[in-house]
């Protein structure tokens, strides 16, 4: 738990973060809105816990707490100043044991909750839908997306913007916005799946061949890519956005097919030589093959895995599940995009995948036959 200079430790009893926000907007937050139409909601935090339904006690040390985004009508738009300054000088300090106020540490780019005696610097973020949308996404999607805005959205933020818990939905505005971006278009989902397999493609004879030459710290290194990139594969196959790397694992195991795949993974992963880390990812790719096929977005696919040409590494050859995929894309502007993929696929620095106007720029670069 926290530190005892927030009070006594069981008078902060921990709850699941959306929990507490909930309650917080409901006993709190509401009151002091007076009539005003407005919406209530804890998405598309940036950190994700909480929204994800992954936070623990451990998560309260910083960016967790009581907090939630209001989101008024571009008509009251003029008045978020307003509605701000009065929620700072009347919301209580504390709230079912937590502090309400925030002070900065690591200069403004994190929160954490502590006591205050003045005004409280609160996390109730007050906007409109379309600027909550431009700053979050990039884009506004509630009129539709093209494939381009698609994949220039990195999982992680559509599964922010999709998770959480919407409290109070007066602009009716939330529940469409969700609903836009709730899963992928059909062709978007094939071609993002043949990426993802085109990237196991292109390295599972590399596990082999690294062995071959002595190179286990290398083949070991290989094998803990594919890992990842056959994970992250399971969640787009049972239609879950794959969020970033610290809640990968815990996404994956709420996966059906989690109980089959996990000891294979790890015993991937603990293996010392060459031929045992090859021995489980090929029955982690047939694994994931059969899913390919079950989900009939393709035509089916021999899920075996076989040499690959002449040399001794046992494969999937993962390209005949990508081409298989792309040959039942009808959409011609999808069809026609490079192998790259989502932005996400191809890129996965932090500081650029949280910044929606390089993210955006990226994925355009990279699909600049689509533009």
């Amino acid at each position: 738990m926290l530190s005892p200079r927030w009070g006594r430790q069981d008078a902060r009893v921990f709850v699941p973060g959306l929990q507490l926000s909930r309650a917080f907007y409901i006993e709190a937050v509401r009151p002091l809105l007076g009539d005003v139409r407005h919406s209530a909601a804890r998405i598309g935090s940036g950190s994700g816990s909480e929204v994800l339904g992954f936070d623990t006690p451990r998560s309260a040390d910083h960016e967790w707490g009581p907090s939630l985004e209001v989101f008024l009508s571009p008509a009251d738009a003029g008045r978020i100043p307003e509605f701000d300054r009065h929620l700072a000088e009347h919301l209580p300090r504390t709230f079912h044991g937590w502090p309400t106020h925030f002070e900065s540490v690591e200069g403004d780019h994190v929160g954490r909750m502590a006591p205050t005696n003045g005004p409280v610097r609160h996390r109730v973020g007050i906007t409109t839908v379309g600027t909550w949308c431009a700053d979050r996404l990039g884009v506004d999607p509630r009129p539709g997306l093209r494939p381009v805005d698609w994949l220039a959205l990195p999982a992680q933020a559509l599964a922010e913007a999709t998770g959480g818990a919407v409290f109070h939905d007066g602009l009716g505005e939330l529940g469409p916005l969700r609903a836009a971006l709730a899963w992928y278009p059909a062709d978007v989902w094939r071609y993002v799946l043949a990426c993802q397999w085109r990237r196991i493609a292109q390295e599972e004879a590399f596990v082999g061949r690294a062995g071959e030459v002595g190179d286990e710290l290398g083949s070991a290194v290989v094998a803990a890519r594919l890992v990842r990139d056959l994970m992250r594969l399971a969640l787009l196959l049972h239609r879950r956005y794959p969020p970033y790397s610290k809640w990968l694992g815990s996404a994956f195991a709420a996966l059906p097919l989690a109980a089959d795949l996990d000891p294979v993974l790890r015993g991937t992963l603990a293996a010392t030589v060459w031929k045992e880390r090859e021995r489980h990812l090929c029955t982690a790719y047939e694994v994931l093959a059969t899913a390919q096929n079950e989900t009939r977005l393709a035509a089916a696919v021999d899920p075996t895995t076989r040499p690959y040409f002449d040399r001794p590494f046992q494969v999937l050859k993962a390209d005949r599940l990508a081409d298989a995929l792309l040959a039942a894309v009808t959409d011609p502007a999808i069809a026609a995009l490079p192998r790259t993929g989502a932005v996400d696929q191809h890129a996965d620095n932090t500081d650029l995948l949280t910044d929606p106007r390089r993210s955006r720029a990226v994925a355009h670069a990279a699909l600049a036959r689509e533009r």
